[in-house]
C-alpha cells in the first residue's frame, strides 16, 4: 500500500517493536499521531513514519514527547542509553 495506509494499534506496536498497551498509552497521551474511528485508534503510516523521523533527528530514543527532559507519569525508563 501507499502513503495513505491506515494502521491499527497492533500494527503500530509491531512497527515500533513495542507492546500494544504501550502504543495505546502513547496514543491516549497524544504522543503518537493518531485518530479514533468508531472508538478505535487508527494511524496514518505516513504520520508514524514522520514521527519516527522527527524523533530520530532529535536523538531521543525514549517514548516521551517532551524531548526527554521531564519525567512522564507512569513511564519506566532506566536512563541508560544503548
Amino acid at each position: 500500500m501507499g502513503h495513505d495506509e491506515i494502521l491499527t494499534i497492533p500494527e503500530v506496536a509491531e512497527l515500533l517493536k513495542i507492546a500494544d498497551k504501550t502504543a495505546y498509552a502513547l496514543a491516549q497521551r497524544g504522543e503518537l499521531p493518531g485518530f479514533k474511528v468508531g472508538g478505535q485508534w487508527r494511524f496514518s503510516r505516513a504520520a508514524i513514519n514522520d514521527w519516527i523521523e522527527t524523533r530520530t533527528r532529535a536523538g531521543d530514543a525514549r517514548p516521551a514527547s517532551n524531548g526527554g527532559n521531564e519525567t512522564v507519569p507512569g513511564a519506566r525508563w532506566s536512563g541508560k542509553r544503548r
